[in-house]
């Protein structure tokens, strides 16, 4: 079963805080770093999807425009 965007985001942040804790053994600490990096790729791939189809739907309308997207807003 494939998680959300937002549940991977969770779930980097606690990665994230683990190892800032250092109270972990290195293998510990290996296994939670190579889960925190297929989490990022897994988000980054999702973001990318998603670019593609707000691009696809702007093109569907007849008006083209590529701007940068802010996320605080």
């Amino acid at each position: 079963m494939e998680i959300s965007f937002e549940e991977s985001l969770t779930e980097l942040e606690g990665i994230a805080d683990k190892l800032e804790h250092g109270q972990l053994s290195l293998d510990e600490s290996l296994l939670l770093f190579e889960k925190g990096i297929k989490l990022v790729r897994e988000c980054n791939l999702k973001l990318k999807n998603a670019k593609q189809n707000v691009e696809r739907l702007i093109l569907e309308n007849g008006d083209i425009r590529c701007e940068p997207f802010d996320m605080q807003e």
